[in-house]
């Protein structure tokens, strides 16, 4: 007979996570994981990897509702619009219902999107299903900026890492799990996440 494989070493934090998020399974629903961040963050890429560990997940991409529009957008700024604010809570009331849809079937659903200031609670309140793990990933900006370097796409227009990162530190209530992954790998990020979530959960 085989042996079975070995079982990683899990903290206590970290099975009461998994143990959560199967009781919601159990009972018709799921769970949703929240990773929140400014642009450069890692937030797309830690998203995803989480989701690959996890057995029954999705990948909610909040950016997605963005993308969507196809005329009669209205772009964020330091100084944004009244429609502007409108249409982000809007994308972030779209993704949640989504990330609750997901949920609501069984799965793990792992919400991902540039989510700060004021914003943060409300798209809590969006989002129906608990288990709720509030992650967010805040490496310092010199972090940020080398990543932003680096990347094929640049993440920052109007908005410098300077601005999101005075409203990440100065104006984003401390829901959550707050992560300094600046010197982590994306694995390394993933454990911290899924150790010390569950006593987080909001």
């Amino acid at each position: 007979m085989t042996e079975p494989a070995a079982r990683p070493d899990l903290s206590r934090e970290h099975l009461r996570a998994a143990d959560e998020a199967e009781l919601g399974e159990q009972a018709g629903g799921g769970a949703v994981y929240l990773i929140t961040g400014i642009q450069a963050a890692g937030k797309s890429t830690v998203a995803q990897a989480l989701a690959e560990r996890l057995p029954r997940s999705a990948h909610v991409r909040g950016d997605t509702y963005r993308r969507s529009v196809v005329s009669g957008s209205a772009e964020m700024s330091p100084d944004p619009s009244p429609e502007a604010l409108a249409q982000l809570r809007l994308r972030h009331r779209l993704a949640a219902q989504v990330a609750d849809g997901y949920a609501a079937e069984g799965f793990t659903a792992v919400l991902q999107d540039t989510v700060l200031g004021e914003l943060l609670p409300y798209t809590i309140e969006q989002i129906r299903t608990r288990p709720l793990y509030v992650v967010v990933l805040a490496p310092r900006p010199e972090a940020i900026e080398r990543r932003e370097a680096g990347r094929g796409k640049k993440a920052y227009g109007t908005f410098t890492v300077a601005d999101l990162d005075k409203v990440l530190h100065a104006e984003t209530p401390r829901l959550g799990l707050w992560l300094d992954s600046s010197d982590l790998t994306v694995d390394q990020t993933v454990d911290e996440i899924l150790a010390r979530a569950g006593a987080n959960s909001v």
